[in-house]
């Protein structure tokens, strides 16, 4: 499979409980362990643990004004993340591409897409999501597509091994915001 993005042939569709095992198999590899090194998005070096779990998951699948976009391409799972409807914005989470395929414009477009989806079902003017402060490669790629980062920080939950188990004891999450 080729690793530049083929925007025309990505589907995407909400997540279902059948979904669950393979999403949780393609957060994990893109953030964490070895596997999330063969991409430029992992956290193996400031978190170990999990990223998340089934139930964390489901719980994104069942909570009432969410979707967690399943995105396929040629039948294979490639991607997801989260849309929520909070108010006068949307957030933006549990974004995960195969680490195989990062780097090759499939994040841009599916992120383009999100916008789209939220601006259009909710008609919200601001997507909104947290980054873990460390993350500066990550953070300046929404820089580049016109998130304006805040200095809103807001605490790592250290202790709370569902989301992972820090490595350094600096970790927060900044605010990154967007008007669509």
């Amino acid at each position: 499979m080729s690793s530049t993005a083929n925007p025309a042939a990505l589907s995407f569709r909400s997540a279902v409980e059948a979904d669950v095992t393979e999403l949780v198999a393609l957060v994990e590899s893109a953030y964490r362990g070895e596997s999330s090194r063969g991409g430029w998005t992992t956290e193996a070096d400031y978190l170990e643990g999990q990223r998340t779990d089934a139930d964390g998951v489901r719980e994104v699948i069942n909570t009432p004004d969410s979707v967690l976009l399943v995105v396929e391409r040629a039948g294979e799972l490639v991607a997801c993340c989260q849309l929520e409807h909070r108010g006068d914005h949307a957030y933006f989470g549990m974004f995960a591409v195969r680490p195989g395929l990062q780097g090759g414009g499939l994040g841009k477009e599916i992120l383009a897409e999100a916008e789209r989806r939220a601006q259009e079902t909710w008609g919200v003017k601001e997507m909104r999501m947290t980054v873990v402060n460390v993350r500066e490669e990550l953070i300046a790629y929404y820089v580049r597509r016109g998130y304006r980062r805040t200095g809103e920080l807001s605490p790592f939950p250290y202790g709370d091994e569902r989301f992972g188990v820090p490595l350094r004891d600096d970790l927060a999450f900044e605010l990154l915001v967007k008007p669509l």
